[in-house]
């Protein structure tokens, strides 16, 4: 492999020449850049852009922790924020925890070793202490869809306005016995979807029923399960909220199979909703959360921090609204 010695020796120059060349940070006389340039392309001369960023204190790799690649909402975020990273000269590590405590400690404890400038993370909210140390230490901690820890950065949709606005939607419709599918409230998606429901449920005077079930929530089964138990609580149940898309297929293949018609008899809106919606049989209303935009907003955000060099660590709290699009299911 080339080195920057071996481009010096081609141009004959010194290294020091080469470096200005390359770097473009002072000036080189035109045919020495040339010679410079020509010498680097015989070569195939590549720079060690890791050794790069360890002499000047930065690695231009940004490290993508979420529960997994599955869910819809990431498969939207995670291109905006590497193509992001690409414009800018930095490249992204991705990682899954599987929403996991440990498994995500262990992706944290790899990452301390000094290998990224930043992680944006969609944390489980177990390891906070240790992000805020690696945060403390130099290492750029965001949250981007959850906010499980208010001292650091965020970025997140409106959740809460999510299911308030869905309740009064599906109150617009007609519906009197609006239930809700949810997952583990220490998650602040949920924990806010949950809070945005019994508000406008108490505003609209109807009573609460909710379901949730001990299984991973981001799962087609999860939605099957709690459309069963919201039916055995209230069987006169015609509206429901899925928490996200693939509950809300779950809810619509077993409304299916138990002979009940959406929207005649049920109608459905998914809290948490991409244009995966638009393809299904029976089209799913759903609000949209914007999460290209989340993520192109995460790696604006990021890549501004660690080139600041003013050392500042100001918590930033960015929260987006989403869009309700109606479709066949409501």
């Amino acid at each position: 492999m080339a080195t920057l010695k071996d481009v010096a020796r081609l141009a004959n120059v010194d290294v020091s020449t080469v470096s200005r060349a390359l770097n473009n940070k002072s000036y080189v006389h035109p045919e020495t850049r040339k010679r410079i340039f020509d010498a680097v392309a015989k070569l195939s001369y590549h720079p060690n852009v890791l050794a790069q960023g360890l002499r000047h204190g930065k690695r231009r790799t940004i490290a993508i922790v979420v529960p997994r690649f599955a869910d819809a909402v990431y498969a939207d975020m995670i291109p905006a924020i590497c193509d992001g990273a690409r414009s800018r000269d930095y490249q992204c590590l991705i990682c899954t925890s599987d929403d996991d405590e440990s498994t995500e400690r262990e992706i944290l404890s790899r990452l301390r070793g000094g290998v990224v400038d930043g992680i944006i993370i969609t944390s489980t909210g177990r390891n906070n202490r240790i992000l805020k140390d690696m945060d403390a230490e130099g290492i750029h901690i965001l949250q981007a869809i959850r906010n499980q820890e208010d001292t650091l950065s965020s970025i997140v949709a409106d959740y809460h306005a999510n299911a308030y606005d869905a309740v009064h939607h599906l109150y617009s419709k007609g519906c009197r016995n609006i239930g809700l599918i949810i997952g583990n409230l220490f998650i602040h998606p949920y924990m806010e979807r949950y809070n945005g429901y019994q508000k406008a449920i108490r505003e609209l005077g109807l009573e609460p029923v909710v379901a949730m079930a001990e299984s991973d929530p981001s799962t087609f089964d999860y939605g099957a399960e709690c459309t069963k138990r919201l039916l055995e609580e209230n069987s006169a149940i015609d509206g429901i909220l899925a928490s996200l898309d693939i509950q809300g297929m779950g809810v619509l293949r077993t409304l299916k199979l138990m002979g009940r018609n959406v929207p005649q008899d049920i109608r459905l809106i998914s809290l948490t909703g991409i244009s995966l919606g638009s393809y299904l049989e029976t089209t799913m209303t759903s609000m949209e959360v914007p999460a290209a935009e989340i993520g192109r907003e995460a790696i604006d955000l990021m890549i501004r921090d660690i080139e600041s060099g003013d050392g500042k660590r100001s918590v930033k709290k960015l929260v987006f609204r989403s869009t309700l699009v109606e479709r066949e299911s409501s």
